[in-house]
């Protein structure tokens, strides 16, 4: 802002999406006067901040994955994050790797783990013909079936299979964006189930 306060100085940028997604993402800030970089896994944004000051002074703290209970941020958000960070890097120090060799002057650190556990999760990609086939089990009254899926396609079939003795069929997929269950049951006269959401 400036120091009369004439000049509204608050300035938010938001980007990226699906990034819960437990896959590493890269978060680069640079800051030079009031033009600002930031770059989410490759992709920059470039932006200028609001106010007449053309220097941050940070004559305080800056605090990485949240703050102390104690403190007052300016966004509606005050959860702090639960996940896992590598490489943080301020003004060319390390500081990940200062915190764990606890050579951060002066430091508050707060409940650090200096590991990640990785998910136990094994993507695997389909193209326009492939698929994973797995054997189903017979004389079974329950179908379970769970899975995480990502995509920019609208349409898809995500899972199929008969049924034993060719008494029909269960199929799901995104149809127009849309996930849809259709059940097909050859005995009865209402044969098909049609689940949209």
């Amino acid at each position: 802002s400036n120091q009369l306060g004439s000049i509204y100085g608050h300035t938010s940028v938001m980007t990226g999406s699906l990034l819960d997604d437990h896959h590493w993402h890269s978060v680069v800030i640079e800051r030079h006067g009031r033009n600002i970089n930031l770059t989410l896994d490759r992709h920059m944004q470039h932006f200028r901040t609001n106010g007449e000051f053309d220097y941050l002074d940070l004559d305080y703290e800056i605090t990485f994955g949240g703050m102390p209970f104690s403190g007052k941020p300016s966004s509606n958000s005050r959860k702090n994050f639960k996940g896992c960070m590598e490489s943080i890097n301020y003004n060319g120090n390390n500081i990940t790797d200062l915190a764990k060799r606890k050579k951060l002057e002066p430091s508050n650190v707060g409940n650090l783990s200096f590991s990640c556990v990785e998910p136990h999760t094994v993507p695997v990609f389909f193209n326009a013909t492939s698929y994973l086939e797995v054997p189903g089990r017979p004389s079974q009254d329950l179908f379970s079936v769970s899975f995480l899926f990502r995509t920019w396609n609208p349409h898809g079939l995500l899972v199929f299979s008969n049924f034993a003795d060719d008494l029909g069929n269960v199929e799901i997929d995104i149809n127009e964006g849309k996930v849809s269950v259709h059940i097909n049951v050859t005995q009865v006269k209402k044969n098909r189930i049609d689940i949209s959401s």
